[in-house]
């Protein structure tokens, strides 16, 4: 996809597997992009920006970083994500903290920093990573399932907010994707990955599960002019499974 260059974009998590997607994908169509995770020193991008996402100075600070050293923000994805496993009596107060300022306390601090910015420029794009799981809840994940449901509204809610402005704000909602993440997931509750996968695959009416690329393709897309009518929007890529 073309139509970024000049533009400036942040993408948070970037050292998994769909933030490299994205950050690949963006830099290939012409964008110059900061990255921030807590190891970002190994990753072609423009701007590194290391950091804990629940260090609430360093999420508020990360839209004007960017801006101070790209000289402009046009576009945020927020990617960085954890997954908390387990029913609601298995989650600790640990789980509830790292999930709860990962998966939503630090995106509404980038958008709310960022969002003053853009209006400020004319306008920009922010996407958040979101899930099915979100949407429409399966079993095991309570915590995993709440923080997503509680991004998928933030992004209806500013979506409407700040459209006036010229800011389009959508979620991408995948489900199962193959990415590292998910691989390690796997092996700590005693499982072949390479296997897992498969078997999965065989679940999705496509046939696989997502791999990165597919999801930072939609990113793109919702990031892009292409996308210009929409806000607020919630898009499901997930293959045509539903969540069960």
């Amino acid at each position: 996809m073309q139509g970024f260059e000049g533009k400036v974009a942040l993408v948070t998590g970037a050292a998994g597997g769909i933030g490299g997607a994205v950050v690949t994908a963006l830099r290939a169509a012409g964008a110059r992009v900061a990255v921030a995770d807590r190891a970002v020193a190994g990753i072609a991008a423009d701007l590194h920006l290391p950091g804990d996402l629940r260090e609430a100075a360093y999420a508020d600070g990360l839209p004007g970083a960017v801006a101070a050293g790209l000289g402009r923000l046009d576009i945020v994805v927020n990617n960085a994500g954890v997954i908390s496993r387990g029913r609601i009596t298995e989650t600790t107060d640990a789980d509830w903290s790292l999930s709860l300022g990962v998966n939503v306390e630090a995106p509404f601090r980038i958008c709310r920093a960022a969002i003053p910015l853009m209006a400020a420029a004319g306008g920009g794009a922010i996407v958040n990573v979101a899930s099915c799981w979100g949407l429409r809840p399966g079993p095991g994940h309570a915590l995993y399932c709440l923080t997503k449901a509680a991004l998928a509204s933030l992004t209806q809610c500013m979506g409407m907010d700040h459209a006036p402005q010229g800011i389009r704000i959508n979620a991408v909602c995948p489900n199962e994707v193959n990415t590292p993440m998910l691989r390690t997931g796997f092996a700590k509750r005693g499982f072949d990955p390479d296997r897992a996968v498969a078997e999965l695959g065989r679940t999705v009416p496509l046939g696989r599960i997502a791999e990165p690329e597919d999801i930072a393709d939609v990113v793109l897309f919702l990031a892009s002019d292409a996308a210009r009518y929409l806000c607020g929007s919630l898009v499901e890529v997930n293959g045509g499974k539903a969540v069960a």
